[in-house]
């Protein structure tokens, strides 16, 4: 499915997302209100462009070699690992003080780690595996809700979980393959990418709310 009749609109949203990340980031970092938070925001952009850079890389370039396509899938499942930590930094380093700040990093991080290790030593893993592992680094910061919701304030915290909510409704999407509506042209992986658009979008709303 991915390397023969993809759908005519595989990885569009993705390429476009990119251009308008790059954007939107550049101007989250000009009005960051702080040193540390440009800092903050400078991780988060990075790994919100690579993500998106990333998929539409792999989604869209037409790789003649086997091998770079390959490294092109291994850059792109991975970079998902380094924007979910990514995305959490900004909080820890903006909202949360003390041993939370850095157990939040510590832990995000981790798993970022462990992800990146994942998508190296086992290119092939089940969807299902895949979804997991993304659903539980994502998830973890649950346990700081009530910080969330007292330190970035509700709309912020709101947009944080609705994100989250769509990021888990994409991967399930792409798990199941179901719905499948256009497999020539707008499929499950389409939909999958639309959510994450989406989702992103909330939660840069969000990240907004502690760096500027």
């Amino acid at each position: 499915m991915d390397t023969l009749q993809k759908p005519r609109l595989r990885g569009v949203f993705h390429f476009w997302a990119f251009f308008v990340a790059l954007v939107a980031g550049v101007a989250l970092v000009a009005l960051a209100d702080s040193s540390l938070a440009r800092l903050a925001a400078w991780i988060y952009v990075t790994a919100l462009a690579s993500m998106f850079g990333a998929s539409a890389l792999y989604h869209r370039y037409p790789f003649k070699s086997a091998a770079r396509r390959v490294w092109a899938r291994r850059l792109d499942h991975s970079t998902i690992f380094v924007f979910i930590a990514g995305t959490y930094t900004p909080f820890a380093l903006l909202a949360f003080h003390g041993a939370l700040r850095f157990g939040v990093l510590a832990t995000v991080w981790a798993g970022a780690a462990l992800g990146l290790v994942l998508n190296f030593v086992w290119l092939d893993a089940p969807k299902w595996v895949s979804v997991l592992v993304y659903s539980a680094v994502g998830w973890v910061g649950v346990i700081t809700i009530p910080q969330m919701f007292s330190e970035v304030g509700v709309t912020g915290s709101v947009l944080v979980i609705v994100g989250g909510v769509l990021y888990t409704v994409g991967a399930l999407i792409y798990a199941f393959h179901w719905p499948n509506p256009f497999p020539r042209t707008f499929g499950f992986h389409e939909i999958f990418h639309l959510l994450v658009v989406a989702a992103a979008a909330a939660q840069y709303v969000a990240v907004s709310t502690v760096v500027l």
